[in-house]
């Protein structure tokens, strides 16, 4: 979405979606002079929490419903094992249940049935689900987190933890299914139409092979596709559930499913040649990721938490003219304070991106040295001598006042080097909590 227009033309969809995204708590020794008047890292120093003690959290999301945590590269270690931690944490101490990822809403229900009732093999769903730039979410450490997430549930069966994807830049195969065999039992005579408006969209093949080859339809055709899908979810929409128990929840999945596909139609119809474009396709795309979140959480009753970047999770965005309006703000004006979010930041590190400076764009490792003066890590990693979190909203006045500064921070997502990877942030309007790693590794790819 940073680069120029001719690259936006030759990105996939996905690529251009997803693109944007202690120890002692003293200051660390050899840390340089202060400045005049309170030093802003002691100052901070003052609130903050080890990461290794995560019961200060429980007070610090209060009664939230949806916690959103985020990353600031879309592919390193230190990122995803947090947020396994914490998830961990708040189900067995608050009562979570849902973990909801940055990825397809088909990929969610097949990832939510392996973690509860273990059908199927949870690698080879990952390697067929987890393509083009969903591959980032493809590590071990998401492996590490479903296998958790499937234990949990075999010990405890009163109490079970679900998975989901709020996001639209795929609808698989698993969805088609779904929303036509719920027609076929339900509205047999309507069939034959589904039939007819799904065919084209329907996927087959890799879902890398059906992104690539969808964003090479001209795009009257891809609208005419969006038509169809978007057609099918309102004739499903004026249909009454069947009868008998359980028959209005059942319908009441069948439409999402269809909406699902819908989104996904509607997302690829927008005209990614332009600037205007793609801020169409990126406001669409994170109001939609919000709208399914939000209506996950409302269908189940869960307790959620909510992994994307930190471009999405956020209350304000770093780039209004490519990314309009956050996913964290939508999600803020849908639920209010049962909406928490958590930003992520680091010192230095690796992280796995597309390498934006070789052909083909090949997924690999990158290091990143300190910002240097200026930058918001240069006074982060002076907190503690390792990672931390605090809650924004409860500082000392001469905190918040360094918070209120806007300052130059790393946000990577999932290609590198491109010219967003350092933004200015306002941590305190941005997040309402912070986690800050000194030093970050590269995920571990599968």
């Amino acid at each position: 979405m940073n680069l120029s227009l001719r690259r936006r033309r030759r990105l996939p969809l996905v690529g251009l979606l997803l693109a944007a995204c202690l120890g002692s708590l003293a200051p660390a020794a050899g840390a340089a002079t202060a400045p005049a008047g309170p030093d802003p890292a002691r100052e901070l120093a003052r609130s903050a929490r080890p990461l290794t003690d995560l019961r200060p959290l429980d007070r610090m999301i209060g009664s939230a419903e949806v916690v959103g945590i985020g990353e600031a590269t879309h592919s390193s270690a230190d990122f995803f094992t947090a947020k396994h931690r914490i998830f961990e944490h708040l189900v067995e101490s608050r009562g979570f249940t849902t973990f909801a990822l940055e990825a397809p809403w088909s990929t969610g229900l097949r990832v939510d049935e392996w973690v509860r009732t273990g059908r199927g093999d949870i690698r080879e769903i990952m390697q067929d689900e987890f393509q083009e730039s969903y591959r980032l979410w493809n590590t071990e450490e998401y492996l590490d987190l479903f296998r958790w997430m499937r234990r949990y549930n075999q010990l405890h069966p009163g109490h079970q933890v679900r998975f989901m994807g709020n996001d639209l830049g795929y609808a698989g195969p698993n969805l088609f299914d779904a929303v036509t065999s719920y027609v076929a039992r339900v509205h047999p005579a309507l069939l034959p139409r589904f039939r007819e408006l799904y065919r084209d969209s329907r996927p087959t093949g890799s879902v890398e092979a059906w992104m690539k080859g969808y964003m090479e339809k001209p795009r009257p055709e891809r609208q005419r596709m969006a038509g169809d899908v978007n057609r099918a979810l309102a004739l499903l929409e004026r249909q009454s559930p069947g009868k008998g128990p359980g028959a209005r929840e059942e319908h009441l999945w069948a439409v999402q499913h269809a909406r699902a596909i819908a989104q996904s139609g509607t997302e690829y119809a927008h005209d990614l040649t332009t600037p205007e474009g793609v801020a169409a396709a990126m406001l669409y795309r994170d109001r939609i990721m919000a709208e399914n979140t939000v209506w996950w959480q409302r269908a189940t009753g869960d307790r959620m938490v909510l992994s994307a970047h930190n471009g999405h999770v956020g209350y304000e965005t770093t780039k209004p003219d490519q990314y309009p309006r956050t996913q964290g703000a939508f999600l803020r004006d849908a639920l209010g304070r049962d909406y928490v979010t958590v930003g992520a930041s680091f010192g230095q590190g690796s992280f796995n991106a597309h390498d934006t400076t070789a052909p083909g764009e090949p997924l690999r490792a990158f290091t990143v040295a300190p910002l240097g003066p200026g930058g918001s890590a240069d006074t982060l990693d002076r907190v503690g001598s390792g990672p931390f979190y605090l809650d924004l909203r409860r500082t000392t006045p001469a905190a918040r006042d360094w918070l209120g500064v806007p300052r130059p921070t790393r946000h990577i997502g999932t290609a590198f080097p491109w010219e967003g990877d350092v933004a200015s942030v306002r941590y305190s309007t941005a997040y309402d909590l912070l986690i800050h790693f000194p030093r970050i590794s590269a995920a571990r790819l599968r």
